[in-house]
């Protein structure tokens, strides 16, 4: 049993067992995707306490260089994971790395890298051959100009990294390049090597710090005009002035507008439930209805954006004449309980001519 992972049964005597830093392993070919998970190291979401440099260079613009580090500002440990596990006694699997050509299993040191130039052709790339190709953006994010912020396509954002100042002595150029950015609303244009690829940044500015965003080159995003259903649609004037005024009555700021990942939240609910041994509850799914009237739509959605309760005529392809239909069999209801309670009367003359009739007699 290993310890350390949390692995709660011991493997079968077809299994290799081995105590690691994560699970179990497990040879066997068949498997499924399940999680074991460790009671202390559950769900364990919090913040590093500090963030490990994945670069380390220099931001030079004209004459001025700033040397600094960059950070993955992405904080990809906090998502959940997976293993693939042995089905039948939850091992987890290993991968061997075997030659095609002999079938032997090999390790690091048995395996170099190569590129294949024709079907089964391969020559052979080493160390030394990448270091005789070192660009200059390898160690140096040159800043070849300054653009707009507005200029920037979104659809060119890739990945963002936070950069920082290497040491003491670039704590002051870097704060300058910071607040210049700033004031300014520009982003630096430039590029920089990183895994083995040259990537195309831009550099902006955020709070104290610097933020370098890897873009893709504008000539690999696909056209707009490509995507298919685009069409010139007209649009009233009206229906424009209902949109307009729907997004100013559903503006906020950012830091207001509380988004958060509920998918991982819900995921995690679920791997409680299993591990507690309880049912696992499906949630309900939203109805969604087509919008057929968009005048009505526009309208309702602002009257609840402004929280006005107002009755509102139904915009999802049921008329309005089916809502008058319904509320006036409601009114029609009390009315004939009405006629009924006026018919009581009626009786108690009948009674009181009865009574007279029976004096008389006596």
């Amino acid at each position: 049993m290993c310890t350390r992972s949390g692995s709660i049964r011991p493997c079968s005597a077809k299994c290799d067992m081995r105590p690691t830093r994560t699970m179990a392993r497990c040879v066997s070919r068949c498997f499924c995707a399940c999680v074991l998970i460790s009671p202390l190291r559950m769900f364990e979401r919090g913040r590093r306490p500090y963030m490990r440099s994945l670069w380390k260079g220099h931001i030079r613009f004209s004459m001025v260089t700033i040397p600094v580090r960059l950070y993955n500002a992405v904080d990809s440990g906090s998502s959940i994971r997976f293993n693939q596990l042995h089905k039948e006694d939850h091992g987890r699997i290993k991968y061997d790395k075997v030659c095609r050509s002999c079938s032997e299993t090999l390790s690091g040191d048995d395996i170099i890298k190569g590129y294949e130039y024709a079907p089964d052709e391969y020559v052979v790339v080493n160390d030394e051959d990448f270091e005789k190709v070192k660009l200059k953006s390898t160690k140096i994010i040159e800043i070849e100009g300054f653009v707009d912020v507005d200029d920037v396509d979104v659809s060119m954002y890739d990945t963002p990294y936070y950069a920082g100042p290497d040491g003491d002595v670039a704590v002051k150029v870097f704060a300058l390049l910071s607040q210049s950015l700033i004031q300014s609303g520009k982003l630096g244009v430039g590029k920089v090597v990183l895994r083995d690829r040259e990537d195309m940044v831009l550099i902006g500015a955020q709070g104290n710090g610097i933020v370098i965003y890897k873009v893709r080159y504008p000539q690999f995003l696909r056209k707009m005009d490509d995507v298919p259903g685009l069409a010139d649609t007209d649009v009233s004037e009206d229906e424009l002035k209902l949109a307009q005024s729907l997004i100013d009555s559903m503006l906020k700021d950012l830091g207001d507008i509380e988004i958060k990942d509920t998918y991982h939240e819900a995921v995690q609910e679920m791997i409680q439930a299993k591990v507690d041994g309880k049912e696992v509850v499906m949630a309900a799914e939203d109805e969604v209805k087509p919008v057929v009237d968009i005048m009505t739509a526009l309208k309702e959605s602002i009257a609840a954006a402004s929280g006005e309760a107002k009755p509102m005529e139904r915009a999802t392809g049921e008329s309005a004449e089916d809502a008058d239909v319904e509320e006036g069999a409601e009114e029609e209801a009390p009315k004939a309980k009405k006629k009924a309670a006026k018919k009581k009367p009626a009786a108690k003359k009948k009674a009181k001519a009865k009574a007279k009739a029976k004096s008389k007699a006596a």
